[in-house]
């Protein structure tokens, strides 16, 4: 088998092709585009002027101190107590706490909002802009969410509204008492009457303030500015710049202020300690030196202690270091009776003094935190809470550990003095030589200087714990306030612009898409090329005129067209003899015959004789579209042995040199005249009478009748209306096309428009640029 393509009828890059066919498909509907494009620019502009809220953001930056100060690096470092370290983690954790921003809300009041009507939805105010200020007295959960209207009537009435159409009359100042709570309002300071006019109408929303402070935490964003930096970054985003500005600049505020009241809470728990310390020893101070005076009075002694000067002087350091473990012995008796006194159980316990045990004061140091974050969360919780119970399990087995700690430390100072006091033995017997006044009195005066030494010690360390909790400072410092962006961060416009382009352009695309998709009909020759690889030998211009429309003369697009398929086809036959086409289609009404005929035109026109013969017998129309008369036809001559070929033939005026040989009375077995051996001698007989046949036969898709003279026939046209064929019955013309059920099957494509993207347009009886190289013939030899 031998294949010969005389000119490709298929681009052999079909790329470009394919993309200009895509978008002269869309680019038909361009007004679609432009409406879409502009509605979307209309409701863009509309839903910003409108719907969105602008939306800016608000910042500040916040230092975090480092280390101590000088207060609690000096003396009450000795107490293990105020000593802190900064985990900017923690810290984080603390700004963005719920009950802080609970708190800063509450200081705002910001659990009342004020709106006023716009001309779409209520815009909100704040801060100068609104009016009036209401002032809550008490309130319950049916309050919250609740929405009322204040018109301003004067500068000293308004009216309250809570239902459609009922209103109630109030005063400035008057307390309002309403089923959800009381509440009073007054106007905004610096508002004058003149800057309230009459009927103006404002809205009041009442929130619940742990809404409210969820809402703002959920906003809130605390990161470190940089990574080995102390500073923090906090911003929010509010529409309100101003609301922003207060609402972290009053956080930092209350931060701070927290911070300062933990600190003073600690240096006021080791105050009230050493109160207590102070006074009892005062108390036995003041009975140690009436011992004394008694002693000497009674005994009328003014100095005894020269005779024992010089054994003295060798035990002194021995009472000297007794009276250092004594000081520490009751020190931890101290301590340890403080821990076990019902009253100071959720107290403060300061640390071990001058006893330097690393176990001990790590004990106290948790002791103390359990105690500050027990009291931390008392603010806002009750004490059966879990979390308050788990600390006061938490403090229970501290305290037992902490006072067996003190037992321990107690008995190894005790066993120390007992070794010093024996150590010391040698001397007593120099000693007992002493008048035993004198040993009472040195015992008594013993007593004095320890108690003395230690009302001493803790009296300075009360003056260091005031001094600390006068001279308390925060240890954050803001370095940059609140500040607002000068132009809102959201919404975006330009993506709002261009995503409503997008999607206004998107809407008549998709339309097209789906209209295409939904669509059966063959729209372009692309359709009829992914369906089928039968060639296409042409299109015909849509038509509204007459039947004929090739004429001698006659320089229109149509004609032109047709005289571009009469071209194609002896390109076609070049190498073989073409003298009788058939023409077909699919169904009735995609425009065989109106083809038939004007094929035939064009080839007369040529100076050829050519005969079209109406060989559709079952719906014959080229003898009513040429207005031809009726007579015998080839049905009669068929079935008749009277008639000649002569009698049937009808020659036309215009053009010259074509014939018409009508169909004759519709037969009631056309199907049976077709397959007769006398209609294959009828039209072999006319090819010897006539350069070109033209059979306008019966549709292929609805009946056979086209097949029976397919071994009579040298090529065949399938006619294809563009917008009327359905894309299934081009499998009709690829299944004729691969079974070679009829010879030398072309395609013609009719009724082409603009939106088809085939449109041919001629100007000065030139045709518009259309290679005829486009077109490609096949031939096979069997």
């Amino acid at each position: 088998m031998e294949n010969r393509e005389l000119f490709p009828l298929k681009s052999e890059q079909p790329e470009p092709k394919d993309i200009k066919e895509i978008l002269s498909r869309y680019l038909k509907y361009w007004y679609l585009f432009l409406i879409g494009g502009a509605v979307g620019l209309a409701a863009a502009y509309c839903y910003c002027l409108f719907y969105t809220v602008p939306q800016y953001s608000i910042s500040s930056t916040m230092l975090l101190k480092d280390g101590e100060s000088d207060t609690e690096a000096g003396g009450l470092g000795e107490l293990g107590m105020l000593k802190s370290s900064k985990n900017i983690n923690n810290e984080i954790e603390v700004l963005t706490s719920a009950t802080l921003m609970q708190r800063v809300v509450s200081e705002l009041g910001l659990s009342i909002s004020y709106f006023v009507e716009g001309p779409v939805k209520d815009v909100e105010i704040y801060g100068k802009d609104v009016p009036i200020k209401v002032i809550v007295s008490s309130f319950d959960t049916a309050a919250y969410g609740k929405v009322i209207a204040v018109y301003l009537k004067t500068a000293n009435v308004y009216e309250i509204e809570e239902e459609a159409g009922r209103r109630m009359i109030y005063r400035f100042g008057q307390q309002v008492t309403r089923p959800y709570g009381r509440f009073t309002v007054v106007t905004a300071p610096g508002t004058s009457s003149a800057e309230m006019p009459a009927t103006h109408k404002i809205k009041v929303v009442f929130h619940d303030i742990r809404n409210i402070a969820k809402h703002y935490n959920y906003g809130l964003m605390v990161y470190p500015k940089r990574e080995e930096a102390s500073v923090l970054q906090i911003s929010l985003v509010d529409p309100i710049p101003e609301k922003g500005r207060n609402i972290i600049n009053k956080l930092v505020e209350v931060y701070s202020r927290e911070a300062i009241e933990d600190k003073n809470l600690k240096a006021a728990s080791t105050i009230e300690f050493l109160d207590e310390r102070i006074k009892y020893l005062t108390n036995e101070l003041t009975d140690v030196e009436k011992d004394v005076e008694q002693y000497k009075r009674n005994n009328e002694l003014t100095d005894v202690g020269t005779q024992a000067s010089q054994y003295l002087e060798q035990a002194s350091e021995y009472n000297s270091r007794l009276s250092e473990w004594s000081i520490q012995i009751s020190i931890l008796e101290s301590i340890e009776e403080y821990m076990r006194s019902s009253s100071n159980q959720y107290k403060m316990v300061p640390s071990t003094l001058s006893i330097q045990d690393p176990t001990l004061t790590g004990l106290i140091g948790k002791f103390n935190e359990l105690q500050l974050e027990r009291e931390r969360l008392l603010r806002n919780a009750f004490p059966d809470n879990p979390l308050v119970k788990n600390i006061d399990e938490q403090l229970k087995d501290l305290r037992g550990n902490i006072i067996e700690n003190l037992r321990n430390i107690k008995k190894g100072l005790i066993i120390t003095s007992n070794n010093l006091r024996a150590n010391s033995g040698q001397y007593q017997t120099k000693i007992s030589k002493v008048p035993s006044m004198e040993r009472e009195l040195l015992e008594i005066n013993r007593q004095q200087a320890i108690k003395q030494n230690l009302y001493q010690y803790l009296l300075q360390k009360r003056e260091e714990a005031a001094l600390s909790l006068a001279a308390n400072i925060s240890n954050s410092r803001i370095i940059d306030p609140a500040i607002a962006t000068d132009y809102p961060i959201s919404p975006n416009k330009q993506t709002i612009y261009l995503m409503s382009v997008l999607l206004g352009l998107s809407v008549p695309f998709a339309g097209i898409f789906l209209k295409d998709i939904l669509n059966d009909k063959v729209q372009t020759q692309r359709d009829v090329e992914q369906l089928t690889d039968t060639p296409i030998l042409g299109d015909i211009t849509h038509n509204d005129f007459e039947t004929l429309v090739v004429t001698a003369g006659k320089r229109t697009p149509i004609v032109e067209m047709f005289r571009l398929i009469r071209a194609k086809l002896q390109f076609a036959a070049v190498d073989r003899e073409n003298k009788t086409m058939l023409v077909t289609s699919s169904m009735s009404g995609e425009g065989k015959t109106f083809f038939s005929i004007n094929l035939a035109a064009t080839l007369a026109l040529t100076g050829k004789k050519v005969v079209v013969l109406e060989l559709d017998l079952r719906n014959p129309n080229v003898s009513k579209e040429l207005g031809l008369t009726k007579g015998p036809g080839i049905s009669d001559y068929l079935i008749s042995n009277e008639l000649s070929i002569a009698d049937i033939i009808k020659p036309l005026e215009e053009p010259a040199g074509m014939f018409v040989v009508s169909s004759g009375p519709i037969p009631p077995d056309p199907a049976e005249l077709m397959m007769s051996q006398k209609l294959a001698d009828f039209i072999r007989e006319l090819k010897h009478s006539f350069d070109h046949i033209v059979i306008d036969t019966a549709p292929v898709g609805q009946v056979a009748d086209a097949f029976s003279l397919s071994s009579i026939v040298d090529s065949t046209i399938y006619v294809v209306r563009y917008n009327y064929t359905s894309k299934k019955q081009l499998k009709i013309v690829d299944d004729i096309n691969k079974n070679r059920e009829l010879k030398h099957l072309m395609i013609v494509m009719n009724d082409a428009k603009m939106m088809n993207g085939s449109y041919y347009g001629y100007g000065y009886g030139y045709e518009k640029k259309r290679d005829m190289n486009k077109f490609s013939w096949t031939t096979k030899s069997m």
